[in-house]
């Protein structure tokens, strides 16, 4: 008897787990499907278009590369949003922290000096981290002492991280070498750099190791546990003695920390500096990723290798098969309609919403 309730268990657990994903899948599905309709329109083949896409992305160690140094942010700007949302909190901020944690990390690289590789590195990603950090505190004081609602504050801050780090990279922080005539910092020195081992960068090991870490902060500890108990009714969490202002403030915290070393790591194992426009819409894009990995810390690492795949194959694509680079852009765009709009994947699947399964965005207006 105690042999088949557990086979039954497992044969649950199992049933649960496919349906979690088939959404994201579906979502993914459809989002090719019609990219391929208009990739027909355009005049050209779809076929040849997305195996040019796997190509570029996969084909050759070089394209390997590639794409892990694109996955690489997606998976700390997915982090940032998806932690958020288990609180109940929207982050769409994670752009502008995640551009505070790159120039930070930028300022470090080049103005520290005298420091062992090792050293020099971790202490830029740290400065990162806290940057993106401190400013994530600032939303969830906002909401929780005044109700101004996260999605309306992390907006508008996005734009003041946009205008002061293009001020700090055309002013007091410009690359004032001979010659150099657009805003930029120096470049950073080698000792704060972050390696790559052949076609795997540092940095890809360090968002796996930050999926990680977020699954065990949420489901191993007492904040965790605090942190969804929040998100599922703040009223009832209040009522159990927690304190919920508290807990909003530090998952914040938290949340543009994934952002602000998602930056670091850019800046440290990418770009070499800081430079405006060249983290654009890293931040915004994790939004489609921790939708995607139905706001799991580990479902966010394929999600953003998808995404990734899809820019670092682009190119391969645009070239070989005629295929104007927009199209991962809508491609992209329409994973996160379907996502999104789930009731139209479940309707076509014939997928019956599980009880709870629905993520929670946000908490209501001027609600704690």
């Amino acid at each position: 008897m105690a042999e088949q309730q557990n086979q039954q268990s497992q044969k649950g657990a199992v049933r649960r787990f496919l349906q979690s994903i088939a959404v994201p899948l579906g979502a993914v599905a459809l989002a090719l499907l019609i990219g391929a309709i208009i990739i027909e329109l355009s005049g050209a083949s779809a076929w040849e278009a997305y195996v040019a896409l796997a190509k570029g992305a996969f084909g050759s160690a070089e394209g390997w590369r590639r794409t892990l140094e694109k996955t690489t942010p997606l998976i700390f700007s997915g982090l940032a949003v998806a932690f958020a949302f288990k609180a109940g909190l929207f982050n769409i901020g994670a752009q502008g922290q995640l551009l505070f944690g790159a120039i930070t990390a930028a300022w470090v690289g080049f103005a520290v000096h005298g420091l062992p590789p090792g050293l020099h590195a971790a202490l830029a990603l740290i400065a990162g981290t806290i940057a993106g950090g401190l400013f994530g505190a600032i939303p969830g004081a906002l909401k929780t002492y005044t109700g101004a609602h996260e999605v309306i504050t992390t907006i508008m801050l996005n734009y003041i991280a946009m205008g002061f780090t293009d001020y700090l990279a055309n002013g007091p922080l410009k690359d004032r070498s001979p010659g150099n005539i657009i805003a930029r910092t120096p470049e950073i020195l080698p000792s704060a750099k972050l390696p790559t081992w052949g076609w795997l960068p540092f940095g890809f090991i360090l968002a796996v190791l930050a999926a990680v870490f977020a699954w065990w902060v949420l489901q191993r500890t007492t904040l965790g546990f605090e942190i969804r108990t929040v998100g599922q009714n703040p009223h009832a969490a209040r009522y159990a003695g927690m304190k919920v202002a508290r807990t909003v403030i530090l998952t914040m915290v938290i949340s543009a920390a994934f952002a602000g070393i998602g930056g670091a790591v850019e800046t440290q194992g990418v770009v070499g500096r800081y430079e405006p426009g060249f983290n654009a819409n890293l931040g915004f894009d994790g939004i489609t990723v921790a939708l995607l990995g139905k706001t799991n810390p580990f479902g966010v690492i394929p999600a953003a290798m998808l995404l990734g795949a899809m820019r670092a194959g682009s190119n391969v694509m645009q070239f070989d098969a005629h295929v104007a680079q927009e199209i991962t852009d809508v491609v992209q765009a329409l994973m996160l309609f379907f996502v999104a709009a789930d009731q139209i994947v479940r309707w076509l699947l014939r997928i019956r919403a599980e009880e709870g399964e629905k993520i929670t965005l946000s908490t209501g207006w001027g609600s704690q």
